[in-house]
């Protein structure tokens, strides 16, 4: 594994492992080898999947991260965007969407979300998307049944509702989703302004490392704007950046 890569994932991993709000863990799957890892989170509230706890198989391919990670879940479920044979998972952030600029946490929570968010219109599991359209009710008690057995999701009392399908909930959830993945784009920012950033991500760097540089120079956040940086800071980033410094 190259040492930049290596360093990018061992950091990824010691950033989920100090961040304590998020509940989204990491870990390798055999000792030091950071190419194969195992994430774990908790099925989201008012859902069918609350309370289980979801394990996904990440495999990092030799050009993460301008190649997103290979995921699928080891824990089955019934939902229409993840195969309930394989695992298999249907997530743009997972494959064209993808952006250098996302982490291995920020995906997780991409699958967090997407159990609040089910898109039957693009599925992965045909069956499933079929009963979430036609028979909501059913797909939601089918779907917490599997979260109970394979998730461990505490049983429901009766007449407890399981939450989640109705066309009103899943706008409203999926707006949530919506800025929760945005939120987990951002954080990686650090503060600074995104379009400032990606300027020097333009130029064949992540963010992460542009972030580094530009915290070292001691750039000045400026409240989040964009703004011009002198010529001297412009120099003192690019040389930091090309390791000069």
């Amino acid at each position: 594994m190259s040492s930049s890569r290596a360093r990018r994932i061992a950091k990824e991993i010691a950033d989920i492992h100090a961040d304590k709000h998020s509940k989204v863990e990491v870990e390798p799957v055999a000792g030091d080898d950071l190419t194969v890892l195992r994430g774990t989170f908790f099925g989201p509230p008012d859902t069918p999947y609350e309370g289980g706890k979801f394990h996904v198989n990440i495999r990092i391919p030799l050009e993460y991260p301008f190649r997103p990670p290979v995921m699928k879940f080891e824990t089955k479920l019934w939902h229409p965007n993840v195969s309930s044979q394989t695992g298999a998972i249907c997530l743009d952030t997972l494959s064209q969407a993808w952006s250098p600029v996302l982490t291995i946490k920020s995906a997780l929570i991409s699958l967090q979300s997407l159990l609040s968010t089910p898109e039957p219109k693009d599925p992965q599991d045909a069956e499933v998307a079929g009963m979430l359209i036609r028979n909501p009710e059913e797909f939601e008690h089918v779907a917490r049944e599997w979260a109970v057995k394979y998730a461990g999701a505490p049983k429901k009392e009766s007449g407890e509702g399981s939450g989640g399908a109705t066309a009103e909930t899943i706008k409203k959830k999926a707006q949530v989703a919506k800025d929760t993945e945005e939120k987990a784009k951002m954080a990686a920012y650090h503060g600074y302004n995104k379009d400032l950033i990606d300027r020097f991500v333009d130029m064949g760097f992540d963010v992460p490392t542009v972030v580094s540089a530009f915290e070292y120079v001691g750039i000045d956040r400026n409240e989040g704007q964009d703004y011009e940086l002198e010529e001297a800071y412009m120099g003192d980033i690019t040389a930091r950046l090309f390791g000069e410094s």
